[in-house]
């Protein structure tokens, strides 16, 4: 290698470039920020607990889609034996009213453009 000093040059110049983003939102603080939401307007408790909801609604909310549709169960019996119907209109955004307020802030803050309100419809705001 007879340009061995601008290989290496290059290959940090690269990498720092490569590991900016994830720098620059630890150096900001914006890597430990999580969006606050708004709490249940009724309700005091959720078809599961708080955790696993944030990490894993999107398959619940899959599997009762495909349960209603294609075996026609309607209802879900939570851990505690408390019974729920199966339905994102009806049941989450029964608690979960506010749309912009709870389901937007995460959606947008992980730019994630979830299809449920292809078929559903928006809750109005309750004030």
């Amino acid at each position: 290698m007879y340009d061995a000093g601008k290989v290496i040059v290059g290959l940090v110049i690269f990498l720092a470039l490569l590991t900016f983003p994830t720098w620059y939102n630890v150096a900001t603080g914006k890597a430990t920020y999580v969006p606050e939401l708004e709490k249940a307007v009724k309700g005091d408790q959720c078809v599961a607990d708080t955790e696993y909801m944030r990490a894993e609604h999107m398959d619940l909310l899959n599997e009762w889609r495909d349960k209603v549709v294609r075996d026609g169960e309607r209802i879900h019996t939570a851990p505690d034996g408390t019974k729920y119907n199966m339905s994102l209109t009806m049941t989450c955004l029964d608690c979960h009213s506010n749309k912009a307020n709870f389901c937007d802030k995460c959606h947008d803050y992980l730019s994630v453009d979830p299809y449920c309100y292809d078929c559903h419809i928006i809750p109005e705001v309750t004030k």
